[in-house]
């Protein structure tokens, strides 16, 4: 029998490193000061993810202290903006002072406060939206999400095996404008994509 820990190492084994010096400074920091980030497994489904849909606009929500923003920006093309939010103020000063790190203060836009709150102020629409927020908030966020979520737009939710997502995972699973899986990478996550109106 092969264990769960055992196959997790046999994929990580084959990861290659795509990052730049500022994304792993970042990473270093996240490690140092135990602030949750993407898992690499995560990642390269996110980088896969992003070249297959090449968006133009990402909405992030929940930026922590940057590091999947910058991931994000530098799996993207040079078209690409990003528009993350965050809003624990320590946080916040960290994921800015690592956009500029990275020289993405004109790729990647931060916005400061509760995503409840941003998002009923947003317009327009967003072809890739990544979900990386406080997990039982999931479910709060959702009807704004897909109010900004274009016509065949990918919207990806991590850490979605945890019993506080159970209501979120039934509500995505049953809304007939998305069609959604369900994988066991990382923390879990939904892959969920919008119906063409």
């Amino acid at each position: 029998m092969i264990t769960e820990e055992r196959v997790l190492d046999f994929i990580r084994s084959f990861g290659v490193d795509r990052g730049s010096e500022a994304l792993h400074m970042i990473e270093k920091e996240a490690v140092r000061d135990d602030v949750p980030i993407i898992r690499k497994e995560t990642g390269e489904l996110l980088r896969i993810l992003l070249q297959i849909k090449k968006p133009e606009r990402i909405l992030e929500v929940g930026a922590a202290i940057g590091f999947s923003s910058v991931f994000m920006g530098e799996n993207t093309g040079k078209n690409t903006h990003i528009t993350t939010i965050e809003n624990y103020p320590p946080r916040i000063e960290r994921a800015k002072a690592n956009i500029a790190l990275a020289g993405m203060e004109d790729k990647i836009t931060l916005i400061a406060g509760d995503a409840a709150e941003v998002l009923k102020g947003l317009s327009g629409s967003w072809d890739f939206i990544f979900m990386d927020a406080a997990k039982g908030q999931y479910i709060h966020f959702m009807p704004e999400v897909m109010r900004l979520l274009a016509p065949g737009g990918i919207l990806v939710s991590d850490n979605v095996l945890h019993n506080r997502m159970r209501e979120y995972l039934y509500a995505l699973t049953h809304d007939e404008a998305i069609d959604t899986v369900i994988l066991e990478t990382g923390d879990g996550m939904a892959i969920s994509v919008r119906k063409e109106d």
